[in-house]
């Protein structure tokens, strides 16, 4: 890997060493894994402010969010519009939140300290660039209804890019991009004139993960799960919780060599 994240800028990182405990609310998440913040640019360079949901396992190898089948949908979404560097990705939640336990979790994005927490996130990485935010969920879009000083740029809320209703997504992803294409300016070099979103997911709608957001020392397929995507059966992710140890036990597939 040529290209790499060197990590954040220092008022940035002291953000990250600044919070809060989770502790009182450990159920509700993957809480022994601990916090996975961001992937892109984190030096207020960004055009688009993608907010997610919660780090998944596969966060949690590459310590940075949005790499897995998710988060290369996320980047397929962004290369729509022509950006393959000018973004940041956070989450609602740092913690990879328990799916059945995320109504109970939800209130918390609404009491401090855990909102002013995530508005200084938000403040710290935007700026004078940003021209639009996209909240893809629910947690995503109660973050950013708490952000008291939220940017006079548009906003997309569509869902959350593991959504089990794929028509819906696909119909509001689609229509979401026909209006950013309005809005984003492209970065130099990249088109927003590849073709929208069908009537259901294909390869082309996947964007492997940018080697500039990912840390050093990751191997050179990590963030393409294509070879998953394509395998009998098919996975997904190359990251998984087993059932016999959700908890503390991650199992990470790496794809067979053609000998």
């Amino acid at each position: 890997m040529t290209e790499y994240d060197p990590g954040p800028p220092r008022a940035v990182a002291d953000h990250f060493a600044a919070l809060p405990s989770y502790a009182d609310h450990r159920d509700l998440f993957w809480y022994d894994w601990g916090p996975v913040f961001y992937r892109g640019r984190l030096d207020t360079s960004a055009k688009v402010l993608a907010i997610a949901s919660d780090p998944g396992p596969t966060e949690r190898i590459a310590c940075r969010t949005l790499v897995g089948d998710a988060g290369q949908r996320v980047q397929g979404f962004l290369s729509k519009l022509g950006l393959d560097h000018s973004y940041v990705l956070v989450n609602a939640f740092p913690y990879a939140l328990h799916p059945s336990r995320a109504q109970e979790a939800l209130p918390l994005l609404a009491t401090d300290p855990f909102k002013t927490w995530n508005n200084r996130l938000f403040d710290l990485v935007t700026g004078p660039a940003l021209q639009a935010v996209v909240t893809f969920g629910v947690n995503a879009r109660e973050a950013y209804g708490r952000w008291n000083d939220a940017p006079d740029v548009p906003v997309f809320g569509v869902p959350h890019p593991s959504s089990h209703n794929t028509r819906d997504l696909l119909d509001r992803w689609r229509a979401a991009i026909a209006e950013l294409r309005d809005v984003v300016t492209p970065d130099p070099g990249r088109s927003n004139t590849s073709p929208n979103y069908g009537q259901s997911f294909t390869e082309a709608d996947y964007t492997a993960i940018p080697a500039p957001d990912l840390p050093f020392g990751l191997p050179e397929w990590f963030g393409d799960d294509r070879w998953g995507r394509q395998a009998h059966p098919r996975h997904n992710n190359s990251v998984e919780r087993p059932t016999t140890d959700p908890e503390n036990t991650l199992v990470w597939q790496a794809p067979r060599r053609a000998d």
